[in-house]
């Protein structure tokens, strides 16, 4: 019989097979593998000759080998009882749920008759019969009392269900993001406990409306924390129901009505304009162009135009309206498609321009703090958040230049095509900003970072903006203004 070979450094007990091409690792693997009367013959170095170990080593092999054979009869032992356990669970299971199909639920008409509510009204429903209806957020077994966490869009509601109301088929078999009808007594939280609203439901009925998927296709099987972000944006709906982004959706609601609210104030009046146009506002190579029933049209750039016709009918104007721009960019500044929110006001000066500005700003953050269901979504979405003191800072763009060189804050140089010039090791060769620059975000942000207030970024030089934009008399600049908020950039242009 050939011998067996094991090589100490260069061997493996995973792959090897005990030939001279692929030997074990240690000699106890290989007398484990073998009857243990074989020829063994070992090395510890791959370039070296293989030779018979020595009696010490095989006695010591021996033991090493026994030890094995008893690790594997344990791992095997517990695999079996693991097996048998699995087995008598599963069918105690299933004898389970045989049971639980003779349970039927009806609601008691002895009690008191249900009021049917929203998750967010329940305040005022505490010791009463409620009737609510949602998807199921989260749910927990904790020896036959299962626990609910019920969304309906305006809230969350914990509830109780135990004995019958919680060994039915459907509690059994109940999985995350099923539509639910729940019945019973709304009760305040013992004291030291927490739940939603301060409340839960102690639940007396209930019934499925619409079963969500389980198995491979449930909801935590196919969208959980982790997911890589091509998975969220492709299940994007699914990613919705998460708390964070429908609260960020629930805010936008409300931060859109607290801006309709200080325009109102304002004496602004709202109009629509339309998305399909036929001209251009911020130039050509960004359109979405499509045929129009023979003629070019586009998606709109910007509803300035459109403002600035009604301007003389009904005065000072606004519109939240959605924008597109054709810029095939993946930066946080390029957006395909965006809800722009424009103003045209007659009559003013550039100073009052920024400052109702300010004042649209400041109001609309005011309004959303006073209500205390945007300021909780705040407060959980950025619990940092202080509104912005006034009034804002002014900086021209001269002054900016300035202060940017003084703090060494550089910019990439160029060549006269506009190419970033870089060095011999290929770095982007940094330079001091210059007049006439078109200030980069990356700068402003850091600027207006370190500053640690909002900033009014005004007086840019001609050539870098529209041909519209009103001159300064006498100079090269002009009367329009970046508004920069820390830790975000520009919020506002004008």
């Amino acid at each position: 019989m050939a011998p067996i070979h094991v090589d100490e450094t260069a061997g493996s007990d995973t792959t090897g097979n005990g030939t001279a091409d692929q030997p074990y690792q240690t000699l106890g693997f290989a007398v484990f593998s073998s009857s243990g009367t074989d020829t063994y013959l070992t090395r510890k170095d791959p370039n070296g000759s293989y030779e018979e170990p020595t009696q010490s080593s095989l006695k010591k092999a021996k033991k090493t080998a026994e030890g094995i054979e008893r690790k594997k009869k344990k791992q095997e032992e517990l695999a079996a009882r693991e097996a048998k356990e699995q087995g008598e669970a599963r069918e105690k299971r299933e004898k389970l749920l045989e049971e639980s199909k003779k349970i039927v639920l009806t609601e008691d008409p002895s009690l008191p008759q249900a009021v049917k509510s929203k998750i967010n009204r329940l305040a005022d429903l505490r010791t009463k019969r409620v009737r609510v209806s949602g998807w199921v957020h989260r749910l927990r077994d904790q020896k036959g009392i299962i626990f609910l966490v019920v969304r309906d869009g305006t809230g969350y509601l914990q509830t109780v269900l135990s004995g019958n109301v919680a060994a039915t088929y459907e509690a059994l078999t109940l999985t995350l993001e099923s539509t639910v009808e729940v019945v019973g007594t709304l009760q305040a939280v013992p004291e030291g406990k927490q739940a939603p609203g301060g409340h839960e439901l102690i639940v007396d009925y209930w019934k499925v409306l619409g079963a969500a998927p389980g198995a491979e296709d449930a909801f935590t099987n196919r969208l959980n924390e982790k997911s890589d972000p091509s998975i969220q944006a492709d299940l994007r709906h699914l990613v919705l129901r998460g708390e964070t982004a429908s609260s960020v959706l629930r805010l936008r609601a409300n931060l859109l009505s607290a801006f309709r609210e200080s325009y109102a104030r304002y004496n602004l009046t709202e109009v629509t304009p339309p998305c399909l146009v036929q001209t251009q506002v911020e130039g050509g190579a960004t359109l979405f162009k499509l045929d129009y029933y023979g003629q070019p049209a586009f998606l709109t750039q910007s509803s300035q135009l459109y403002l600035e016709t009604v301007l003389p009918s009904l005065g000072d104007v606004f519109c939240v309206q959605e924008s597109f721009r054709a810029e095939n960019s993946h930066t946080r500044r390029h957006l395909s498609e965006f809800t722009h929110l424009e103003a045209e006001l007659a009559f003013l000066t550039f100073d009052e321009l920024m400052d109702h500005i300010e004042n649209i700003i400041c109001t609309t953050v005011d309004i959303l703090l006073a209500d205390p269901e945007s300021a909780a979504l705040i407060k959980q979405l950025n619990p940092k958040f202080k509104a912005p003191a006034r009034p804002f800072m002014k900086i021209s763009y001269v002054e900016a230049i300035e202060w940017l060189n003084e703090h060494k804050i550089q910019r990439p140089e160029e060549d006269a095509d506009g190419n970033v010039i870089k060095d011999e090791q290929g770095q982007v060769k940094m330079g001091p900003h210059k007049d006439g620059d078109d200030i980069a975000e990356a700068a402003e942000r850091q600027m207006t970072d370190i500053i640690g207030k909002p900033v009014f970024l005004h007086g840019f030089p001609a050539e870098l903006k529209s041909f519209y934009m009103k001159k300064i008399p006498g100079t090269g600049y002009t009367e329009s203004c970046d508004l920069l908020m820390p830790n975000v950039g520009e919020i506002v242009g004008a």
